[in-house]
């Protein structure tokens, strides 16, 4: 795995910087095409709503207006798809590829089922997303702002996987001191939801597409309540209330208010490392390595014309919510954030994951 040796401001500074630059058009004509653009959840989730959002804006900025038709290809949290899709070669701009959070933890982590080289494909586009954890009625009626009502209480939570993205949400409700037990082995952050609309699951999270498209219809018909954000990163690195839900606390202001809940020392710094990674650029869109230089520029181009739009900061917000969107050399930047943790949180975490869920990680 390569590591970057920038810090990780730096690397946001690049990242913002990068994303300001819009690189000279190719000489590419796609008409007549259609592009694949494999997403490896299911197709209730969040990752399906962010390319369902794009493709048709996709369509309509590249060369020859493509049709661009998103599949999915769920299984063993994600690297089903990431595998299949690091076998890809020699891309024509056909063949898409759109990673999440829990795509990239499971890299990060070393799981034995990733045989997918993240430095091999050519990114396009990447986006941040924000997430928000919330509470049935019942336990939401006890909830102020603090876990402290809530530790006496059994959660049950729809978990994608111990070294998925749902590690942020798992190690955060343990920090926090509640008691909830995991269902593992859902195939996407939308079956997790269901099973909370049907009371098979007390406890949720989504990531913001996820949230704003269902999870919020439950909160305004009395079925839910939100409990925390995971938060947004300032320009200083540090955590703030989420731009998309500004009225929702984040969960260091959960933590700072819960009882025995701490936002310093090796387990915070581990959950804040994995969260940077996870979630300010956690949605990415690849074409395959090997890849016409042409034809990436020709698709960083189209994305950057998409940002470019008028109307795009409304459109986005209301399906996506409202986080940066980075392409070409950012895209690249935005990238080498999200797959670089340094070892003491990792070790942290791989040390976690092994008590908390049997889980051994070389």
């Amino acid at each position: 795995m390569k590591v970057t040796s920038l810090t990780r401001r730096a690397a946001m500074g690049v990242v913002a910087a990068a994303a300001l630059a819009v690189p000279a058009s190719a000489d590419v004509d796609m008409s007549g095409k259609t592009i694949e653009w494999t997403i490896p959840f299911s197709e209730t989730g969040g990752s399906a709503k962010w390319a369902n959002f794009f493709a048709p804006l996709l369509s309509e900025a590249l060369p020859g207006n493509p049709t661009v038709v998103v599949k999915f290809m769920p299984g063993a949290g994600s690297t089903k798809g990431a595998n299949w899709f690091q076998e890809q070669e020699g891309g024509d701009g056909t063949v898409m590829f759109g990673s999440s959070g829990s795509t990239q933890f499971p890299y990060l982590l070393g799981d034995p089922r990733v045989r997918y080289e993240y430095n091999d494909w050519e990114p396009v586009m990447a986006s941040g997303t924000g997430g928000v954890a919330y509470l049935n009625a019942e336990a939401g009626a006890k909830f102020d702002g603090s876990a402290n009502n809530l530790k006496d209480m059994t959660f049950i939570y729809g978990n994608q996987g111990a070294t998925r993205l749902d590690l942020i949400p798992a190690l955060a409700w343990e920090m926090l001191g509640m008691n909830v037990e995991h269902v593992l082995g859902i195939k996407g952050r939308g079956d997790g939801r269901k099973m909370f609309e049907s009371g098979e699951a007390t406890i949720d999270y989504q990531t913001s597409s996820g949230y704003l498209k269902g999870s919020a219809q439950l909160v305004e018909a009395g079925k839910a309540v939100p409990m925390m954000t995971w938060g947004s990163l300032n320009a200083d690195g540090d955590i703030v209330r989420d731009p998309t839900f500004p009225d929702i606390p984040t969960f260091k202001e959960v933590c700072d208010a819960t009882d025995g809940c701490e936002t310093s020392g090796a387990q915070w710094n581990a959950w804040k490392a994995f969260f940077v990674a996870g979630f300010p650029s956690q949605k990415i869109a690849f074409l395959p390595k090997g890849t016409d230089p042409k034809i990436v520029e020709t698709f960083s181009n189209a994305f950057a014309a998409i940002a470019a739009r008028p109307d795009f900061a409304e459109i986005s917000a209301k399906r996506l919510g409202k986080y940066p969107m980075y392409t070409g050399a950012g895209a690249a930047a935005a990238l080498q954030v999200a797959i670089t943790v340094d070892d003491d949180a990792k070790s942290y975490v791989t040390g976690w994951l092994k008590d908390e869920f049997g889980v051994e990680l070389k």
